[in-house]
């Protein structure tokens, strides 16, 4: 069953990693979170591809501090946060044309900040 269920995964996790990795440059729409869901994929779908993953230079060192500690700290919270609503407020304003897109960019946020706030566990240094 579990060779069956492989190729869902990976491919379901490589999606979520690409979302994750658009994340990075289009504000508002949350990375960690989906990398998070691609280290959880690629964990039960290929552990050659979640070993990669974790390997990464520029995001293994968050996943796992995510997967050590389940959760992040008030400065982790914090530096993403205000780099999320920086973003937000530069594209809005400086880039966006579009009243309803920057509207949905916001709201975007506000979900965003919801689920860093008070979704991802708080947890100690």
């Amino acid at each position: 069953m579990m060779n069956l269920l492989s190729p869902i995964l990976i491919l379901l996790g490589t999606i979520s990693l690409v979302i994750g990795l658009v994340g990075i440059v289009v504000p508002g729409l949350p990375t960690t979170p989906f990398l998070l869901l691609t280290a959880g994929l690629y964990l039960k779908g290929s552990k050659k591809l979640h070993q990669k993953l974790i390997n990464n230079p520029y995001v293994g060192k968050y996943i796992l501090d995510y997967q050590n500690r389940k959760g992040l700290t008030k400065k982790q919270k914090t530096y993403a946060l205000s780099m999320m609503w920086t973003m937000i407020f530069l594209s809005t304003y400086f880039f966006m044309d579009s009243n309803l897109l920057r509207m949905v960019t916001i709201g975007v946020g506000f979900i965003g900040t919801y689920v860093v706030g008070f979704v991802i566990k708080t947890v100690s240094p």
